[in-house]
């Protein structure tokens, strides 16, 4: 699976950058052509097209550009780096046709989601052992997601001081040519994420995908079933059954993992195009420098505690990892890395409790991102921030960013929101939505290696990480072997 789905990264970026080249056609011409247009147009010479202006200007057109699509910052004047980069709804459309395929996928991903934490999180509470033992675990847990998102803000923090990407940035805001509006936007309310943890329907939180709701629901019903014991035996065993025909349903979904992955990466760069790298190449290359360290802390702590097979356990989830990458989703692999960290040996209770709060609780990569991208915008912006400021924003991202989402983008509604209470307008965002989609894949594959050392971390220190050649998992029994396993035996 792990080979077609690099196959499908390799080809998207090929297929996807000739799709761009059609879609924006010649840098160059189109330059021109902007240039001319707002040159032809611009009545009251202010450099820039007014609606009145564009409206004229667009007479006698094919490209069926409006002046909506054009005046990405919503300022009433559409520039000519806005014309030059706006593709045309004909031409958005053939792009789009390769996101159709991500699309169907990420909606079969969510279909299955909800009620595989359901079943897999309440069964594996049943089976802990007593009320001492989800106590033990989650407190074990929680401490090791807090360590972990203070090391994470705090590294972005320390990277991009040291760095400083957005100190004489060439992008504005005029020339980033983003649509902030498309970001949520609006101040962080700490009583409302609280009341929001606690569901007000079982059928509600299952029909919207709230992780961290049915995580609640799941921890009523396994400490209750734990507390009854074999009078609800049968029950215990019914919700068994359908964890494994969730995770039979989740191997036939992932067949269309590759589609997927080529779908997703095709779209993001014949939209994007990869030059818009190049001109963001000091803040992408440095942010990713800084993911590099956070990974190498992460197998680093996670050796002094599991050895040398954390090595192993980054190899095992390397498909869910490039899953996670291509489609910017955590979600979308949150189904695959459950089975691989279960042939990992990590025990079923454990990987079912731990996994589904560290979506949650546990996003290194997007909390690292929160950091970077704030601070990244006051030094581009100018903004000075001070020791004391920097630390209550490290503080307030803490909060924040529990409970976001594992879908593409989640990270920017907390970036929307922090930026206010640092003094900076929440439209600001618009100098990193260029390149979010390249950076978005970045943080989202960190998420899926943190949450898989954690897993593995706490099984250890639980005694519940074994060793899947001497005592095979349950997985294997019910859906057999993995599927490198069943590819080699074929080549024998």
């Amino acid at each position: 699976m792990q080979r077609l789905i690099f196959i499908g990264l390799i080809l998207a970026m090929v297929l996807g950058a000739a799709v761009g080249a059609l879609v924006y056609g010649d840098q160059g011409a189109r330059a021109v052509a902007a240039a001319e247009r707002v040159a032809a147009f611009d009545t009251d010479r202010d450099g820039a097209l007014s609606e009145a202006e564009f409206t004229a200007s667009a007479a006698g057109r094919t490209d069926g550009l409006t002046f909506a699509q054009a005046d990405k910052n919503k300022n009433g004047q559409v520039t000519t780096l806005e014309i030059e980069k706006t593709p045309s709804k004909s031409q958005t459309d053939i792009a789009s046709y390769f996101k159709i395929l991500s699309d169907i996928f990420l909606r079969l991903i969510k279909m299955i989601v909800a009620p595989l934490v359901l079943t897999t999180l309440t069964v594996g509470i049943a089976h802990l052992g007593g009320g001492a033992a989800v106590g033990r675990i989650g407190a074990r847990t929680m401490g090791w997601f807090i360590t972990a998102s203070l090391v994470s803000l705090g590294l972005g923090l320390v990277m991009v001081n040291l760095f400083q990407p957005g100190v004489n940035f060439p992008v504005t805001l005029e020339t980033a040519v983003a649509d902030p509006s498309t970001v949520q936007t609006g101040a962080f309310s700490l009583a409302e994420f609280i009341t929001h943890v606690f569901p007000t329907s079982i059928v509600d939180a299952m029909a919207r995908n709230e992780i961290l709701q049915i995580v609640v629901i799941s921890l009523f019903l396994g400490v209750a079933l734990q507390s009854l014991g074999q009078k609800t035996a049968k029950v215990t065993d019914l919700l068994e059954q359908g964890a494994f025909l969730m995770l039979k349903v989740t191997g036939y979904v992932m067949m269309a993992a590759p589609f997927a992955v080529f779908g997703a990466i095709a779209y993001t760069v014949s939209l994007q195009g990869l030059g818009v790298i190049a001109d963001y190449g000091r803040l992408v290359g440095t942010f990713f420098l800084a993911l590099l360290v956070l990974w190498s802390v992460l197998i680093f702590v996670g050796f002094l505690i599991l050895g040398p097979r954390v090595f192993k356990l980054i190899w095992d989830v390397r498909a869910p990892g490039l899953l996670a990458f291509a489609t910017a989703s955590s979600e979308a692999a949150y189904p695959r890395l459950l089975e691989q960290l279960e042939r990992h040996g990590v025990a079923n209770r454990v990987v079912s409790f731990v996994l589904p709060l560290g979506y949650s609780f546990n996003l290194d990569g997007s909390m690292m991102y929160c950091t970077f991208a704030v601070m990244f915008i006051a030094q581009a912006m100018g903004v000075p921030l001070t020791i004391e400021q920097q630390i209550g924003m490290l503080l307030l991202l803490m909060v924040t960013s529990k409970g976001i989402a594992g879908v593409p983008r989640a990270s920017l509604v907390v970036i929307s929101a922090t930026l206010p209470a640092m003094g900076m307008d929440p439209t600001w965002i618009a100098l990193v939505l260029a390149v979010d989609a390249f950076m978005d894949m970045g943080r989202t594959a960190t998420n899926v290696i943190g949450n898989s050392i954690a897993c593995a971390v706490i099984a250890k220190w639980e005694g519940l990480l074994s060793d899947p050649d001497k005592d095979p998992p349950t997985v294997e029994e019910v859906l057999g072997s993995g599927e490198d396993e069943v590819a080699s035996a074929g080549n024998r």
